[in-house]
């Protein structure tokens, strides 16, 4: 058990039996009242973020994970098939369980899958990845430093906001967190 005056920042809590990671929190001690911690917590399931404030005296059950790291092989029907890097066993994933992260995913690359009493529960792409634009309408030549946007669909089949100057077969450069693109690369 773990209570929120020893909270840190990446460690994985369980409340109401989900998974939550840490990713920001704050102690305050309030005149008269006790002292709280406020706490940005991911849910490791679905990835959406929450705050929320904790008193000092409650206590958490402290979720232990493992991560693997494997390689994406491709896509049968609806599951994910992941090699383990080191044994060379194969892992066939439901993607509805992985949630909206896998839209980036491009088969051969590398990923870590998180563990929880041995159970999938989520994993982690790397936060930037490169991808090839597959579809989007035609740039114009000279149209460089418009601040106006297009929807460009990349190999994957995520849909990316990006500048007017990006062509069919251009590689970009997109922030995995947030989706949005960064850079076109040469």
């Amino acid at each position: 058990m773990i209570s929120p005056t020893e909270f840190k920042t990446g460690i994985t809590i369980v409340i109401d039996n989900e998974l939550y990671e840490i990713i920001w929190f704050q102690h305050s001690k309030i005149a008269r009242r006790g002292a709280i911690v406020k706490v940005k917590l991911r849910k490791l399931k679905s990835g959406e973020t929450i705050e929320k404030t904790f008193r000092a005296d409650e206590k958490f059950k402290l979720a232990i994970l493992d991560r693997k790291k494997m390689q994406y092989l491709y896509k049968d029907s609806s599951n994910l098939v992941l090699m383990d890097k080191e044994t060379y066993e194969q892992r066939s994933v439901d993607e509805k369980k992985l949630g909206e992260k896998i839209i980036y995913l491009k088969e051969g690359s590398d990923i870590k899958i998180i563990l929880h009493n041995g159970k999938l529960v989520s994993l982690d792409v790397p936060n930037f990845v490169e991808l090839e634009v597959v579809n989007t309408t035609p740039g114009f030549k000279g149209d460089t430093a418009s601040s106006q946007s297009k929807p460009a669909t990349v190999k994957t089949g995520a849909v990316v906001m990006v500048p007017m100057f990006i062509n069919k077969g251009d590689i970009i450069k997109i922030d995995t967190r947030n989706g949005k693109y960064i850079t076109r690369i040469k």
